[in-house]
């Protein structure tokens, strides 16, 4: 049998398609149309969808589905929208199709509103573990983390495919309104739930996973917390922590609005013996007495510092971070690239975002087919270790770079 014929039928192809058209079935439409026809007539596997709210969301799905009627379905609503390209200075709607005859695929969904966050994660990976089985080798999740803690949802999905099971993903957004997220799987659009993508067959994967974001001032300890309410940091209000860096005037403006504003560019980080970068929290609304919410949980008696983030040590961190998945690679050349980025990032970067993406295609080939959006929270195991199952250990992030290369 001839090796190289073998490579050639399992390869892993695929496209990405964008649209700004103001007209949303049609956008659907082109930017799935593009995307297929980089496919060179190779059949999708599934389709990833990454649409600003800006579009009637069921228009954008119909669309989409109107040129790709066999592909499973998965995406999100966004905060902005990243393709090979860059990221895209309009409201877009992005497609990502792959194909591959070896590429096994399965998809889930759960009900965070209804079922609480764990429920939902625990039904949505039931779904997709009962449809592969053993072969399930890469789950990949979209949740509301608008409705229920993120870190609970990652927890539900544990509790199916293991504790140290390759998981990443990025939390739904709506163009930092923090007002209500849409999910996709196949011909529904849904809000308040987790959908899921589960990948099996011969393929390879590298994640990579960096902040940059620096800890200023002295450590403080979580004295009181609920799930991912902080109620105080040091025996006093958890506003406080804002107060003494923001003073008064700018602190009290926040009360009973979102914390998020402040939050995305001063978040909170959790110290983590396994990792040399903090675990990020971005605390979204201030609560009577002072207490944060945050988009995950803190746990009570964490040590964490307030984070400030540089542009330029984004950027050094996005390169190290392209780096590390390239290298789980080994050696394979990578057929996808698949980015969820937190919006906090974006916000951070300003004009220069395009340079952060261009840091990772850099590393990775500025060629090779990329989709993404700018999230609400991201989940991959920590430092992107996925080759030592004992250390792959996933978590919910914020302010983060994910980056996830198919080879």
């Amino acid at each position: 049998m001839n090796y190289q014929h073998v490579r050639l039928i399992l390869m892993i192809k695929s496209g990405v398609g964008v649209s700004a058209n103001a007209e949303s079935y049609v956008a659907g439409v082109d930017a799935c149309q593009l995307a297929i026809t980089e496919l060179n007539g190779a059949e999708p596997k599934f389709v990833m969808v990454f649409a600003s709210v800006a579009f009637t969301q069921t228009d954008v799905l119909r669309g989409v589905r109107s040129v790709a009627p066999g592909a499973l379905l998965v995406g999100s609503s966004s905060s902005g929208e990243i393709a090979t390209a860059g990221p895209l200075a309009k409201h877009s709607v992005v497609v990502m199709a792959v194909s591959g005859d070896d590429l096994k695929v399965a998809s889930g969904r759960g009900n965070i509103k209804k079922e609480g966050p764990i429920a939902a994660g625990h039904e949505a990976a039931k779904q997709v573990k009962d449809a592969l089985g053993d072969a399930l080798k890469l789950f990949i999740m979209m949740p509301d983390v608008l409705v229920g803690n993120g870190a609970d949802t990652v927890r539900g999905v544990q509790e199916i495919v293991g504790k140290n099971f390759p998981i990443v993903g990025g939390a739904s957004g709506d163009d930092f309104r923090f007002k209500e997220t849409f999910q996709y799987l196949n011909d529904e659009v849904t809000s308040g739930t987790v959908v899921c993508l589960g990948l099996g067959g011969s393929f390879s994967f590298g994640i990579g996973v960096k902040h940059g974001w620096l800890p200023i001032g002295i450590p403080r300890k979580v004295t009181k917390a609920e799930g991912a309410v902080v109620h105080e940091i040091d025996g006093k209000p958890a506003i406080d922590l804002y107060r003494d860096y923001f003073g008064e005037a700018e602190t009290e403006k926040l009360r009973g609005e979102t914390l998020a504003p402040l939050a995305v560019l001063y978040p909170i980080g959790i110290r983590r013996p396994e990792s040399e970068e903090f675990l990020i929290r971005d605390p979204m609304s201030v609560e009577e007495h002072g207490s944060n919410t945050c988009a995950a949980e803190v746990p009570e008696g964490s040590e964490i510092q307030l984070m400030i983030g540089s542009q330029d040590d984004a950027i050094r961190v996005a390169k190290e971070a392209a780096e590390h998945a390239k290298e789980d690679l080994q050696g394979m050349p990578p057929a996808a690239i698949i980015i969820f980025n937190c919006i906090a990032r974006d916000k951070l970067f300003g004009d220069r975002a395009g340079d952060e993406i261009s840091a990772i295609q850099n590393v990775l080939g500025a060629t090779v087919p990329l989709a993404g959006f700018y999230t609400y929270g991201e989940q991959a195991p920590i430092g992107g270790e996925v080759r030592d199952v004992k250390r792959c250990n996933p978590q919910f992030h914020n302010e983060t770079v994910v980056i996830l290369a198919l080879g």
